[in-house]
Parts: C-alpha cells; structure tokens; sequence
C-alpha cells in the first residue's frame, strides 16, 4: 500500500490519496492527525485491520504515531483536476450510457429461446438488449456477467422461469435494480451479484424463496437483511469482502447453509443462532475483527470441517476450550487426509485460521 495526496487547504484539511489494489482512495483529515488514525479510517475502505496495514511514502514507511504534519517527505501535492478534464470526464460517461444495445441475430434469439440458456457473459454490453425480454417464460438461465450494465429494469420479471441470474463483475448500484421484478422470480435458484456498487439489500429478497446460492461478494454492503432468515433452501452465501459489521440472529433460520463466507468484513462477533446451522461444514471468518466464536457452535454444527479466522484475533489455545472441539478436530483432520491421498507428503497441522501464539 502506497500513500500519495492533494492538499486542498494546509491550514485546516488536507486529502491523502493511499493506492490499494490498483485503486486511489481519498482521505481528507486534518494535517496533525496521526498514521494510527489514519488507518483506522482506511479500515472500512479496504477491509484491511489497522495492524495489517503497511502505510509507505516515497519509500518511507510510516509508523502509527507519526502525525501527516510531521513527515516532510508526506503527501505528494497534485493539482486538482482542470475544468476542461472534468467536462471530457463527463462527456464520456455521457458516451458511454448512450452507447447502443449490440445487434442480436434472429439465429441467436433462436437459440436462447430453443436453450433457455441466455449467454450475455463479457460482451461489453452497457444496456440488457431488448431481445433478452422476448425469451419470456423460456429463460431458464441469464447470464450478464462481466460486463458494464448499470441498469437492470423491470422487464426481468418477464422472465417467469428463470432459475439462474448472473449480474456479477458490473457497475450496478442499488437504486439501478427493480428488485419488484427480481423478487417476483420465484423459481430463481441461484443470484449472483457480486463485484458492483450495492450498499444494502432491500427486504424483498426474502420472496426468493427457493434460492439456493447467494452471491454478494465485493460490494460495499454494510449489513445483510432480517428477511435473510426466510430462505430456509439457502446453501450457499457468499458475502465477503464488503463492510458488513452485524449479522442478524435471524440467520439461524436458513438451516440448509452449507458454506458461508463472510471473510473480509468489519465483524467483531457472530450471533449465537449460528449453532443452529446443523449443515454447515465450511465458515471463512478470516480477515475480520472477531475475539471469540458463539460458545456452541463447535458443538452443534455437527458437520463443520473447514473453519477459516486467519487475522483474526481468535487463537488455537482458545478454539481447543470450546466444547466439541475434539470432534469438530477429528472432522477436519479427517478432511485434510481425504485431500492429501494422492499427495506424497503434507500436514495435518491446523492451518485454517487461529494464530498459533
């Protein structure tokens, strides 16, 4: 992680601009605030603990005690963006939404409809084309994934029998989405809308009743939905790397989960309804700020067998004083040696997660 900014007035504020994975973060603060404070305001943005992050300015790494103020080698000044760059910036996005659907055959249409496989994947599409609507009730699957669809409207709900709809790696946002018409889907199985800019996931997603993976990863979501509770057929949910701090109790009615990811988040503890998944074999924790784990969950989820809480601070020592440790052990050492029989050598060592000190 690099730090580099603009500063917009010394005397009072001034804006740091820190790259993370490829992308520039702005954080504005005052010039006497300190590295430590710093990085706890990158923590929500970056999904990264405090004491995970490396802060460095040109080569310099920066201690947490350190104020901005005091580094004469800090922030690296840049102007701000020019008026003629602003109106090309817009202009472009202008472009860019007034692009036109792309051209679908007669024979393509045919076959979607023959198939009830819609296969739209990576096609640099910025609007659903209107054919997809004219598939109605013969869609089975819709797959819209990877490319720069901003709007998904009412006409979703033409699809009557969808069971599969992929939305992952677009940019839409949360008021871009008729979630009317998404809800009123009710043989859809699977939703993945992973990699966009949700914040929130409205209540009607409990009507999607029959939903058997959710996929939510790489949002900006802060907290998930009571209605959540209602998708008793729900096996997978994959809700990591957003900002979600509480997960409701609620979450111990969606009995069928499988797995769940929440790894990646801002959660410090976990209701104690989580003992309730009795089918439950794979929990990723990691990356998050959780101390301890519901006191029954090692007891009652009676198949779990891969439990993740790397950066955590949940230790090992700590984990073997929960009840029903031996056998939750015995599950995952038992896991392990199914995957290294075709290995000549390997480990049985507990690596899923717990710090060893």
């Amino acid at each position: 992680m690099e730090e580099g900014g603009d500063t917009t007035d010394p005397q009072c504020s001034i804006t740091i601009s820190v790259k993370f994975s490829g992308r520039s973060i702005p954080i504005t603060l005052p010039p006497d605030s300190t590295v430590k404070h710093l990085k706890s305001l990158l923590q929500p943005l970056t999904n990264v603990l405090p004491r995970g992050q490396k802060l460095i300015s040109k080569g310099k790494l920066l201690v947490d005690d350190m104020t901005l103020r005091s580094s004469e080698d800090g922030p690296i000044k840049k102007e701000a963006p020019r008026v003629s760059n602003l109106r090309r910036m817009a202009e472009d996005r202008r472009e860019k939404k007034e692009k036109p659907d792309i051209a679908v055959e007669k024979s393509q249409l045919e076959r979607w409809k023959a198939t009830g496989v819609v296969a739209l994947s990576a096609c640099d599409l910025k609007v659903i084309p209107q054919e997809v609507w004219t598939c109605g009730p013969s869609a089975r699957v819709l797959d819209l994934s990877h490319n720069s669809i901003q709007h998904v409207p009412a006409a979703v709900g033409s699809l009557s029998s969808l069971q599969k709809l992929f939305l992952n790696a677009n940019d839409v946002p949360d008021e871009s989405i008729c979630w009317e018409a998404v809800s009123s889907l009710k043989s859809l199985t699977v939703l993945s809308l992973s990699q966009n800019y949700l914040t929130n996931l409205p209540s009607t997603i409990g009507a999607l009743t029959c939903l058997t993976q959710l996929h939510l990863t790489n949002n900006k979501l802060t907290c998930l939905p009571t209605e959540i509770g209602l998708l008793s057929n729900l096996q997978i949910l994959k809700a990591n790397n957003n900002r979600i701090s509480t997960i409701p109790t609620c979450i111990g009615c969606c009995t069928s989960l499988v797995e769940v990811d929440l790894s990646s988040n801002l959660l410090l503890e976990l209701p104690d309804e989580f003992s309730s998944l009795r089918n439950l074999k794979a929990l990723h924790l990691d990356n998050n700020g959780l101390k301890t784990l519901p006191a029954t969950l090692l007891k009652m989820c009676i198949q779990l067998s891969t439990l993740d809480l790397h950066g955590t601070e949940i230790t090992m020592d700590l984990l073997r004083q929960f009840e029903g440790w031996e056998s939750f052990d015995k599950r995952r050492r038992l896991k392990h040696q199914k995957q290294l029989a075709f290995r000549v050598e390997g480990s049985a060592a507990f690596d899923e997660g717990a710090d060893k000190n």
